[in-house]
């Protein structure tokens, strides 16, 4: 994926992402390697100072593994390879460099992403890498060690009239696709808002839980654009031909949120995944493991422990 040109603009007080510069799409899906094999993954050497802050009491879910959850929903992050059992993809690759890192085995546990915060802190399993964003709310319950960057992206019917989407005042009296509960959701309706306050036209907000169904509305004009992750929606884009970038943003817009390994609070493994995280980023091998999945324009110059996330809702 080409590198992102940020370019910020001040409306009304607030920065917005433009894009007149738009990533160009995700390469085809039988360029990318779906095999359940995977032998072209990325893999990491110890990390001797990571293995060092592990926690001596540490009780992981199965011992001598790094058991990591993800919810294999929609590629480039998570999907099921072609034998239609094995989790493969962009955080599961994560994964394994945390894993190798650690001196671990890793053992991917798929999970619906609902399930995720109750099976963290119940033991079930080790750590998450499953898009998750850090927010202070979340951060009462979880530690987190960053790797990549949030952006979200507008995509819109290859047809659409629609050039560009860049600021709230871009999304009033359209009818707009996002998933409930979700960051978005959330960035959407607080556009809507401010849109409501200065007399603009509403936007339309629609929830479909069957994929097939959000497509259909987008290809019948019935929707006018889709508001979601942007890597998951270019590789869409880049496999079927359907839909068009319009825009691109922070997924924690007005500021810049950031995705992370999560794991239970209190239980010290934030320190040594994000000590391994940054071994990784020095070694190249991380950038590597984005790159497989086109991920390279979201990645991140270094690991943090628990940063500022985004504000309570």
């Amino acid at each position: 994926m080409a590198s992102l040109s940020r370019r910020l603009c001040l409306l009304g007080g607030i920065t917005v992402a433009a894009s007149p510069l738009l990533p160009r799409p995700l390469r085809a899906q039988e360029e990318i390697d779906l095999s359940p094999a995977q032998p072209h993954r990325v893999r990491a050497q110890k990390v001797e100072e990571a293995i060092r802050l592990l926690p001596r009491d540490l009780r992981l879910a199965n011992a001598g593994k790094l058991t990591v959850a993800t919810n294999p929903g929609r590629f480039p992050f998570g999907g099921y390879a072609t034998d239609s059992r094995t989790p493969i993809g962009a955080e599961i690759d994560i994964a394994q460099l945390v894993a190798d890192s650690l001196g671990l085995t890793l053992e991917v546990v798929p999970t619906a992403w609902a399930d995720w915060p109750l099976g963290l802190i119940s033991g079930k399993f080790d750590a998450v890498t499953s898009n998750v964003t850090v927010t202070e709310e979340r951060k009462q319950r979880f530690d987190f060690s960053t790797y990549r960057n949030d952006l979200l992206g507008f995509y819109v019917a290859v047809e659409s009239r629609l050039q560009a989407i860049a600021k709230p005042e871009d999304v009033a009296g359209l009818k707009v696709i996002v998933s409930s509960g979700t960051n978005q959701e959330q960035i959407l309706l607080r556009w809507i808002e401010a849109n409501r306050a200065k007399g603009l036209p509403n936007t339309e907000v629609q929830y479909y839980d069957d994929e097939a169904v959000l497509d259909l509305a987008l290809q019948s004009g019935r929707a006018d654009a889709y508001l979601g992750p942007n890597a998951t929606s270019a590789f869409k884009a880049a496999r079927q031909r359907k839909t068009r970038l319009v825009g691109t943003f922070s997924g924690g817009w007005p500021v810049t949120a950031e995705i992370a390994v999560t794991t239970k609070k209190g239980v010290g493994l934030a320190e040594p995944i994000t000590v391994a995280l940054n071994a990784q980023i020095e070694a190249g091998t991380y950038a590597r493991a984005l790159g497989r999945w086109n991920l390279s324009a979201e990645a991140i110059q270094r690991s943090r422990t628990n940063p500022p996330g985004l504000p309570p809702k």
